[in-house]
């Protein structure tokens, strides 16, 4: 990760870390970057909160004065830029999103013309130009500036090819959508509705500063209590850009990212099409999911914690479908990145071809108790290589066995080392997580207050 730009592109509360000033930059440097031997071609996607309109100001700004043509999807999702990119044959694309973070953050992601993540090659000379570690790049004049083109009809064109990957009529199911106030408001509900759903709908009310407020993935108990009471088959938490999908089942207990993974993956296996056999997964998927897996006689990769990392891997070996516990999910035959609303059709086609409720397709998985704790350190590597910790983590991993797994991971944005256990009892996670944070306070790494 760089000085800016993260797993995800380049996040900040706006106009503290993330400014117009840095967004008018980025859109100067891609423009040029794209612009060297042609016009280029760019497309923009943004989430509901209100400094997405900002932003997209300053990077048209930035994009045009550089020569590049600009394409507007508006309001939309993060999958659906990625889309547009590689079926219309864009140069890149950019989606203005602080994805699950409250609406005073956004951020900025940059899709290659392949709708993959940004290289990091590139990342590093937009961090350059960022820093004024590279000469000024020259201004369009004349003909030459570029112009801006609505283009929400790309966006029409994703919602159609959503509705064409569904295998059958969703009629006579009723569906709960929790829309986050966020992008999957502008797509989610016609897409159910075109496929036949009896289509109930909450919090698709963007006002600029409700996204993702008390609502939708990362608050996922108000859809919980919405599917109960009125008798649904079915719901499905977004996040605010729409590339993350959790879901309820008809009792109203939640289906996440694993358990997605392991019902759609275990159902591609009985079909002949999960490719290698294999389900890509990061190392915070919980060990029931691999026990599940085991069981069921598929294999399983872990990567680094972020989508990006699981796309790179899938991408590298061919695998057709990974993500994460929080809902990012990859299914490489139809997206190159997470798609919330893509993940929630893979659901119910399993549903519907198996003729089972999601209760019963998640039934076989059962997940282990996990205690996770944030210690906040002087120094995250000294704190997490430090060798009196890492003798602790081994006995803990002995003690463990087969039974369950101890993980430490230093966070990407904050001062942190993560504390993981998992077990097959709450109280014994918890007894291993305080034993190595009691080392690591011995060892002179904690921040005291």
């Amino acid at each position: 990760m760089g000085k800016y730009f993260g797993t995800d592109g380049f996040r900040g509360e706006a106009n503290k870390g993330l400014t117009v000033e840095h967004a008018f930059k980025v859109g100067r440097f891609l423009g040029w970057y794209y612009g060297k031997d042609h016009q280029a071609q760019i497309v923009i996607g943004k989430d509901t909160r209100r400094s997405s309109y900002m932003f997209e100001y300053s990077l048209v700004a930035g994009l045009t004065a550089s020569g590049a043509d600009v394409y507007l999807l508006h309001v939309t999702t993060t999958p659906s830029v990625s889309y547009v990119v590689r079926t219309e044959g864009f140069d890149c694309g950019i989606m203005i999103s602080a994805s699950h973070n409250p609406f005073y953050d956004n951020g900025i992601k940059v899709i290659n013309g392949d709708g993959e993540k940004l290289e990091d090659s590139v990342i590093d000379e937009i961090e350059k130009y960022l820093d004024g570690e590279m000469p000024e790049i020259p201004l369009a004049v004349g003909e030459k500036i570029g112009r801006t083109t609505d283009f929400s009809a790309g966006r029409n064109r994703y919602i159609g090819y959503l509705i064409s990957i569904a295998t059958r009529s969703f009629k006579h199911k009723k569906v709960g959508l929790d829309c986050s106030n966020g992008s999957a408001s502008a797509i989610a509900r016609n897409v159910f509705n075109a496929l036949g759903a009896e289509t109930y709908v909450i919090n698709d009310e963007p006002n600029g500063v409700n996204i993702n407020t008390g609502c939708g993935s990362t608050h996922i108990e108000g859809l919980q209590k919405f599917v109960k009471e009125n008798g649904l088959d079915v719901g499905f938490a977004y996040d605010g850009d729409a590339d993350r999908c959790l879901a309820v089942d008809e009792n109203g207990n939640v289906v996440d990212g694993d358990a997605i993974m392991y019902i759609c993956g275990k159902y591609m296996k009985e079909n002949g099409t999960l490719v290698n056999n294999t389900i890509v997964t990061t190392v915070m998927s919980n060990f029931g999911l691999y026990k599940a897996l085991e069981k069921a006689g598929i294999d399983y990769v872990q990567t680094k914690v972020g989508d990006k990392y699981v796309y790179e891997n899938m991408s590298a070996n061919g695998h057709c479908l990974g993500g994460e516990q929080s809902g990012h999910i990859i299914f490489s035959k139809h997206a190159t990145t997470g798609d919330g609303i893509l993940t929630s059709l893979k659901v119910m086609e399993v549903m519907l071809e198996k003729k089972q409720t999601l209760s019963k397709l998640a039934s076989d998985l059962k997940v282990y108790p996990q205690v996770l704790k944030n210690v906040r350190v002087l120094d995250k590597a000294a704190a997490q290589d430090d060798e009196k910790v890492q003798e602790k983590v081994k006995k803990v991993a002995e003690a463990l066995g087969e039974t369950g797994r101890i993980l430490l991971r230093q966070s990407g944005t904050e001062p942190v080392v993560r504390v993981m256990v998992e077990a097959p009892e709450h109280d014994i996670c918890e007894k291993y997580v305080d034993q190595v944070i009691e080392v690591m306070r011995a060892q002179g790494h904690m921040q005291e207050k």
